[in-house]
């Protein structure tokens, strides 16, 4: 973990995809709690390291599913990061969900 911390001239320790695949469906992995684990396992190597993250629409997959990128930052540097993630999210476009209900 310290790895993730060490300080460099750079404000984001680092960015990657928010998840190994695009959003699914509301009810679709309910029924399976490991694939549910799965999808959050990037994040959770930023909380253990206390680091701060956030996660950000950054496009959409093939079938127009919305595609998430976290950004980690660098202890305490939480602004780098909420301004970062809005240029990302902006340059991404709005992504608007079909009702499910």
């Amino acid at each position: 973990m310290n790895d993730l911390r060490d300080e460099t001239s750079s404000p984001i320790r680092m960015s990657n995809t928010r998840s190994a695949s695009a959003a699914f469906g509301v009810g679709e992995k309910g029924a399976d709690p490991i694939e549910m684990y799965l999808n959050d396992i990037f994040t959770v190597t930023v909380n253990m390291a206390g680091l701060p993250g956030i996660a950000v629409p950054a496009g959409k997959d093939s079938q127009g599913l919305p595609l998430g990128l976290q950004l980690i930052g660098r202890p305490f540097d939480e602004e780098t990061l909420f301004s970062l993630g809005e240029v990302i999210e902006q340059a991404a476009g709005r992504f608007t969900p079909p009702r499910w209900w």
